[in-house]
């Protein structure tokens, strides 16, 4: 602990930490957290499974699932394994460089997330204004050319993340105030100038909170849109198709919110830290997946079908 007290000694472990006050509780603590991303993990494989092996899914609004999916599972896998060494072993020790590659990877998928959220909101957009010309203007390449340049875009917006959190020296504090490494987290713990990374980091913060406000305006749309069909009961059904992207969109975006304005302004208790921390990377993994198989027809169909039960 010499490292970590000393002002002249380069800090060589970070040390994440689990629940404050519950640590002997921890063991206990793991078994949802297993249980969540043992769902997460399923669910979101079973979503690519069906729409991949299914040909009738293989329309563009079940391609951005299909990238959602992804984005999830990313998400989760990038935070599963110092989860588990903390609420199952108490190891909370991880290496610097291990810490930079995990905050690329979870601020990675955070980002392309985001931006999956974006396209499906067009996604949407697009089939309630102009249905006839949805599948023409759509197709299956351009779907494809899309998910990639957001792929790039969200690796190369985060990929300076590790490099400048490397640069930094770290000589004073260690403890870090999540279960996993986060990029505004693990640069206040440097003990040298880190403005780049401040406003670089605040920079990528703003790119991701554009994108809610793009699906903000796209929402706007679509209820000018639908406010224009003389029938009430199509604008239900018009309305009813935005359902899982609305909860899947409030799902992600409420805690990040809340996660980044906690972490920037105010007075913030540690335990609702950690705890909405927690649920901004465990809930959208396990959630969309039933969000989407509650209220998608054809995916609750396939699904049930697969495990050979028929929907009444």
């Amino acid at each position: 602990m010499s490292a970590v007290n000393s002002s002249d000694i380069e800090i060589t472990t970070f040390f994440l930490i689990g629940i404050p006050g519950l640590e002997n509780f921890h063991i206990w603590i793991s078994i949802p957290i297993c249980l969540m991303y043992l769902v997460a993990i399923l669910g979101n494989c079973t979503i690519l499974f069906i729409i991949k092996t299914e040909t009738s899914l293989h329309e563009p609004m079940y391609y951005f699932l299909s990238m959602l999916a992804i984005s999830d599972l990313g998400l989760s896998l990038s935070s599963l394994p110092t989860m588990l060494r903390i609420f199952l072993f108490n190891a909370t020790g991880i290496s610097p460089n291990a810490c930079f590659a995990q905050e690329f990877f979870i601020h990675g998928f955070t980002d392309m997330e985001s931006s999956v959220l974006l396209i499906m909101s067009f996604d949407r957009f697009l089939a309630i204004w102009n249905p006839l010309r949805y599948s023409s203007i759509l197709t299956g390449a351009r779907v494809s050319k899309m998910g990639l340049v957001f792929l790039i875009k969200s690796m190369l917006l985060v990929l300076p993340f590790p490099f400048t959190l490397k640069r930094l020296t770290y000589c004073k504090k260690s403890l870090l105030s999540h279960s996993y490494c986060l990029h505004q987290d693990v640069m206040k713990l440097s003990c040298s100038d880190n403005t780049v990374n401040f406003f670089y980091g605040f920079f990528v913060a703003l790119c991701m909170m554009s994108d809610s406000v793009f699906i903000a305006i796209s929402y706007v749309l679509i209820l000018k849109t639908v406010m224009g069909i003389g029938s009430h009961r199509e604008r239900l059904k018009a309305l009813n198709t935005c359902v899982s992207h609305i909860c899947a969109v409030l799902i992600f975006y409420v805690p990040i919110i809340t996660l980044a304005s906690m972490h920037r302004f105010g007075k913030k208790s540690p335990l609702a830290l950690i705890l909405i921390a927690d649920i901004f990377l465990l809930v959208p993994p396990l959630m969309n997946p039933i969000v989407y198989c509650v209220k998608t027809r054809q995916i609750r169909e396939k699904v049930l079908g697969r495990l050979g039960l028929k929907q009444r």
